[in-house]
């Protein structure tokens, strides 16, 4: 009977602690999946830890992420136009040294 009482116990406390709750929204959105993952686990681990509360400054830095990439590679496009341009005003290499 003590191992019931602890038993018990311990499941209150997951209840109270919101552990059921989480545990069951990712378990039926397991059993939800039309097509079931490879790997259980991974998609247990995967929805657990995006069940986590975000950070409030997480997002703001995703979202800096996010236009810092967008800057980059409009960057790197600016360069590849001006390197294209440059090379027409370049006489090629090996006049270059003739001169």
């Amino acid at each position: 009977q003590a191992a019931d009482s602890k038993r018990e116990q311990f499941r209150q406390y997951l209840e109270k602690s919101g552990v059921l709750d989480v545990l069951t929204r990712v378990l039926v959105a397991l059993y939800e999946e039309p097509e079931k993952p490879s790997s259980a686990l991974d998609f247990l681990k995967h929805h657990l830890g995006a069940s986590a509360p975000e950070n409030p400054e997480l997002d703001i830095l995703r979202l800096e992420l996010a236009e810092m990439k967008e800057k980059y590679e409009a960057v790197l496009e600016e360069n590849k136009n001006l390197k294209t341009k440059l090379a027409q005003y370049e006489p090629p290499q090996d006049e270059k040294h003739g001169e």
